[in-house]
């Protein structure tokens, strides 16, 4: 009887401290609410820590060179198109790698240099995130995945580059880029009429 009584308060106990430990826990980040920060490392060599560019709109972009999705909006000119727009007009755009190693879509620093001199990409920095630190803290699902932040560190956007969920690149001229206009209503002003959309691509390779 003893020992019973025993094991069930042991067993509370533990459910007790499990109970207590979920609050710890970094909850996914949602529209409206603040942007985790990070640090990551970028391909060029340096660390880049999202507070420093409080002030700032920022885009994230999950990507994966492998992905047909990512290809569509690469090959074409498109990503390098939106890059070059935005970072002309302030803005700080971060494209993420969260490929683990072995994984399709993981790059060294000289591939990724590599890749985006290939490819003519303009973003403020490639951050390699092997280990997927910041694409869990951001709940990233797909490549490409794209979330705006304001000047304030608050979440303005978070889904699809935009409305056609397809890898064919004739499909980019007919579709509504949710990033161009989450960024263009917000500097104008303006609330952001789409908020948050299902993003679509490729899984995001974690390990």
């Amino acid at each position: 009887m003893k020992r019973s009584l025993l094991h069930s308060i042991c067993y509370s106990m533990v459910i007790a401290l499990m109970t207590l430990a979920v609050p710890l826990l970094a909850a996914p980040a949602k529209v409206g609410a603040p942007a985790p920060d990070f640090t990551g490392a970028a391909s060029d060599g340096k660390m880049y820590h999202l507070t420093d560019f409080r002030g700032k709109f920022v885009v994230l972009e999950w990507h994966n060179n492998g992905c047909p999705y990512t290809a569509k909006h690469y090959n074409s000119g498109n990503m390098q198109q939106l890059q070059k727009e935005w970072t002309g007009k302030g803005v700080a755009w971060f494209t993420i790698l969260s490929s683990a190693q072995g994984e399709q879509g993981y790059m060294t620093a000289d591939q990724e240099n590599g890749y985006l001199a290939k490819m003519h990409a303009v973003p403020t920095a490639a951050l390699l995130d092997p280990a997927g630190k910041i694409g869990h803290l951001y709940d990233a699902k797909t490549t490409p995945q794209m979330i705006v932040i304001n000047p304030q560190g608050d979440i303005i956007y978070d889904g699809a580059i935009d409305s056609r969920a397809s890898d064919d690149a004739s499909d980019i001229p007919r579709a509504t880029n949710y990033v161009s206009a989450a960024l263009g209503q917000a500097l104008a002003g303006k609330p952001v009429a789409t908020a948050a959309t299902r993003p679509y691509g490729c899984s995001v390779k974690y390990r």
